[in-house]
């Protein structure tokens, strides 16, 4: 790490606090995360509930995320993140609970989708980039972005076979214990996230910067009506749609073509390690060339690679090349798109204006999660689902592409970052 990683204002240990409990805290809740359709099997069979039961909590969970994540962006924009993080760990901590108390659907929707959802805006990848954003300089904030959004794929490498193993030889109950205890660890890291609250409030305060006057009203506006960030926002959507129903269904799509429980797991753990090289890269490229090029050539690979493995049969070789490659493809468009929207509005209300843009990316994954269960259910295949996945996704890579990235009328135009 240089000294010109910092931004001014902020001191190199403040920096690396954030850093390092962003990092910390995205492993565990993005880990925990990705993991979650490792429990459909036990869960729906224990509970004696559908597959598109289980789904639905899992798909109001992504749903309330995105919903709650602009309010949540908004508060920390305002008055730091360090609170947000930390309350929401422990809610996080208590939606496994209330999971684990669970006798139906209903308790599954309270724990794992309403109070988890919201608990994963408060400690999972906006807030995380929008806190690491402010504390990097911004000639190298997307590629420290994609170090840090790295770190959430390294927690799936640690979540899922940690799930696993216990599932296969404790049960899913003790599995979920132990996902408290990742919670345990994500609690102090959640506090460092806001080691640099005071400096950005001093900053924001002091500010000459062409955003400095800027309301939330009117970047809301500006938002609405710049063309690059609607279609950025709309394919966003998109992604959410195809990487939730490669998270949660590609386990159960294993199992469904009779191959082994284990692979489900070191298919999630392929995907968490090689999206730490996918974020790395991705991250890099983002820097390097127009972020709009990035994001829509990752939507487009992304649609051509889920054809090529739904079409062959599924084996152990095949599934975790699939997944090694979509591990590249993964969570590496984060730090991207923080940056691309950064890029066009500043830093001021880039937490809202990117938890409004991951509110889309939400809903795309509640219909993912849930409409592919429901397909599942009335088709007995996940044909129809991974059709719909690849032609949406197609469009939405072509149209980012073409989006436009000139910032926003009051901001010069952006220094490469």
């Amino acid at each position: 790490m240089t000294d010109t990683i910092q931004p001014p204002g902020y001191t190199r240990q403040q920096t690396v606090a954030v850093l390092v409990g962003s990092s910390i805290m995205l492993t565990m809740s993005m880990g925990m995360r990705q993991s979650w359709g490792l429990f459909s099997a036990p869960i729906t069979q224990d509970l004696g509930v559908s597959v598109a039961d289980f789904m639905l909590a899992i798909a109001i969970q992504n749903l309330v995320w995105g919903a709650t994540q602009p309010i949540v962006g908004a508060y920390a924009d305002k008055f730091g993140s360090r609170w947000v993080a930390v309350l929401g760990t422990l809610l996080y901590a208590a939606g496994i609970g209330v999971t684990m108390a669970a006798t139906g659907t209903l308790m599954l929707i309270i724990g794992l989708g309403f109070m988890i959802g919201i608990a994963m805006s408060c400690t999972a990848l906006m807030l995380a980039m929008a806190a690491s954003a402010r504390a990097v300089s911004a000639s190298r904030r997307t590629f420290v972005l994609g170090i840090i959004s790295a770190m959430g794929s390294v927690g799936s490498f640690i979540a899922a076979p940690l799930a696993e193993g216990l599932i296969s030889s404790q049960g899913w109950l003790i599995a979920m214990v132990a996902f408290i205890g990742l919670c345990v660890v994500m609690l102090p890291a959640a506090y460092f996230v806001g080691s640099g609250d005071r400096a950005a409030a001093e900053i924001s305060r002091t500010s000459t910067a062409p955003d400095a006057d800027l309301s939330l009203k009117q970047a809301l506006v500006d938002a609405s009506q710049h063309s690059g960030y609607v279609i950025t926002a709309v394919a966003f959507f998109v992604c959410g749609l195809q990487l939730i129903f490669i998270a949660m269904h590609l386990p159960n799509y294993i199992a469904l073509c009779g191959l082994a429980p284990w692979l489900g797991a070191a298919a999630l753990g392929t995907i968490g390690a090689f999206n730490a090289i996918g974020c790395y890269l991705l991250g890099w490229l983002g820097g390097k060339y127009p972020k709009n090029l990035v994001l829509g050539a990752v939507y487009v690979l992304r649609s051509v690679f889920i054809v090529m493995y739904f079409l062959v049969p599924a084996t152990p070789a095949t599934t975790l090349i699939f997944a090694a490659i979509m591990g590249i493809l993964w969570l590496g468009i984060a730090p991207v798109v923080t940056g691309f929207i950064a890029q066009i509005f500043g830093l001021k209300y880039v937490a809202t204006l990117t938890g409004i843009a991951f509110f889309f990316h939400q809903v795309g994954s509640f219909i993912g999660v849930w409409g592919a269960g429901l397909i599942l259910d009335s088709f007995g295949s996940y044909d129809r689902a991974w059709q719909i996945a690849v032609l949406i996704g197609l469009a939405a890579g072509v149209a980012q592409m073409f989006a436009n990235d000139k910032p926003a009328p009051k901001l010069p135009e952006p220094s490469p970052a």
